[in-house]
């Protein structure tokens, strides 16, 4: 890691909230539900999809959670009066799970209930590991009663990942596949981050074994390289699976992907409460502030 790179990782959580801001505007749509449907408009525009998702975390009350699935059901009117090419992701914590499980389950029923309606789609998030076990039943739950309109998150740096997999292979299955940025126990998650990368080809080879559909969520060229091969081995049409990356990250790389003919959605997340998903992105991704800093300076980069 560069000393720049270390600097930032450790001191992200004290530097000021406007200076946060400037680093990472570009990687929030804005404030408001319609600056996300502004991007995801530009995004369609480009033959590019998004997955819109509301910002915030570490609720106190059920209230907040209802205030919170009010936002996901708006989210979902305004893609379907938009007729915008997006769906939703949502986060479980965030609909209640660590105060109540069975409302937070009735929160995200009734939202996947409302997209069922408008024949989209909502992406359940994956947290840390102690909500792990929770978000895999409700999504076990979910795809039952609503086939083909919600899906999960899996996480490459899990061990448990390949188990669940197999597990969650009675039925069609739809996940997104990521690395995962949780700070989790060794004895839970790998730490090298080429083992990382060995068991994110680990886990897509086996989700495409048994046929599911993937959201390949990564900005690693080696592991959209894997993929690429994985896709051409199993012989998949381009509508068997989507590429999806972060908002603001590797626009060069998205534009590769979507130029080569494969579909690719884009996280596009708005919200008030920006500042600390901003510091969670910063701390796992240093080279966005260094960008940012290169811009702010005038500099170019060799």
């Amino acid at each position: 890691m560069s000393l720049f790179n270390l600097l930032v990782s450790k001191t992200i959580m004290h530097i000021p909230g406007p200076m946060v801001g400037y680093f990472a505007r570009d990687y929030i749509a804005g404030e408001k539900l319609q600056d996300a449907v502004n991007v995801t408009r530009e995004f369609n525009s480009q033959g590019i999809m998004s997955t819109i998702d509301v910002l915030g975390e570490f609720i106190t009350t059920l209230d907040q959670a209802r205030g919170f699935k009010e936002q996901c059901l708006e989210i979902l009117h305004a893609i379907d009066r938009e007729k915008l090419d997006a769906n939703l992701s949502l986060k479980p914590t965030q609909m209640g799970l660590l105060l109540d499980k069975q409302q937070a389950f009735a929160n995200i029923r009734e939202i996947v209930a409302l997209a069922d309606r408008y024949q989209n789609f909502v992406r359940i998030d994956m947290e840390d590991i102690s909500c792990t076990d929770d978000t895999i039943d409700f999504y076990r739950r979910l795809r039952e009663e609503f086939p083909g309109r919600v899906g999960v998150v899996l996480q490459s740096y899990l061990r448990r990942t390949p188990a669940d997999i197999e597990s969650l292979s009675d039925q069609p299955m739809n996940f997104r596949l990521c690395k995962g940025i949780y700070n989790e126990p060794r004895s839970a998650a790998y730490k090298d981050p080429a083992v990382i990368n060995r068991s994110f080809v680990h886990c897509l080879d086996k989700m495409f074994q048994n046929k599911a559909y993937v959201g390949i969520a990564t900005h690693d060229e080696k592991l959209v390289f894997e993929a690429l091969r994985l896709i051409e081995n199993y012989g998949l049409k381009r509508e068997d699976y989507e590429f999806q990356m972060l908002l603001g990250v590797d626009e060069e790389l998205r534009r590769i992907i979507v130029d080569a003919g494969h579909r690719l959605r884009v996280y596009v997340p708005f919200g008030e409460s920006w500042l600390p998903y901003s510091r969670r992105r910063l701390k796992e991704n240093p080279m966005i502030a260094q960008h940012a800093l290169r811009q702010m300076l005038g500099l170019k980069r060799y």
